[in-house]
């Protein structure tokens, strides 16, 4: 290994502290408890490091959602993954959407509440966002004409559940018939 590419490492190593011990901040005491004062103490570095690699602390969420997006694309490809037909893995997809949402709050809230800048169904969209769009694309696909705009009142439609989830202001006993409706009414066999 080269010089070069050992400080490539190593940055990308560094980046990932950041992000985790953000992460873990985040999920223990919010967003507002995450600085870039308490990240360079958590993780033993200094604010002006943090700084070489991210411009400011909206630049670290940012880089939190996209791995949001990363791990929301592998846990929706997961649960399509073994499904028994069409439409019992866009049942499992919009399951694992909605359990994602619930079961990791602050990461949910940095891809999706934020402000965090980053693009959705444009050109330069972060690859990481566009494979979780595809994600719950594969699911419409064999079934719908206008996939994109399936897709995106798919998306739509799991995003207000699960807020609503989130808030406590809808019934938990009822995601099963109301993920069924949703995929009923926008998806045709």
């Amino acid at each position: 290994m080269g010089i070069a590419e050992r400080k490539r490492r190593e940055r990308r190593e560094r980046e990932q502290r950041i992000t985790a011990a953000a992460r873990l901040i985040a999920a223990s005491d919010g967003w507002d408890a995450v600085t870039v004062r308490r990240l360079a103490e958590e993780i033993e570095y200094s604010q002006p490091v943090l700084y070489s690699h991210f411009a400011n602390r909206d630049a670290i969420v940012a880089a939190v959602a996209v791995e949001g997006f990363r791990d929301l694309a592998i846990a929706l490809r997961k649960a399509a993954d073994g499904s028994i037909d069409g439409r019992d893995a866009s049942r499992n997809v919009a399951m694992a959407y909605l359990d994602f949402a619930g079961e990791q709050p602050a990461l949910y809230e940095a891809m999706f509440a934020l402000p965090i800048g980053l693009r959705f169904a444009e050109d330069d969209t972060k690859a990481e966002l566009k494979d979780a769009f595809s994600a719950l694309a594969a699911v419409v696909t064999p079934r719908a004409g206008d996939v994109e705009t399936v897709t995106e009142a798919l998306w739509a439609a799991l995003h207000g559940l699960a807020e609503l989830e989130r808030s406590g202001r809808i019934r938990h006993g009822a995601r099963e018939t109301r993920v069924a409706l949703v995929i009923n009414g926008l998806i045709r066999d």
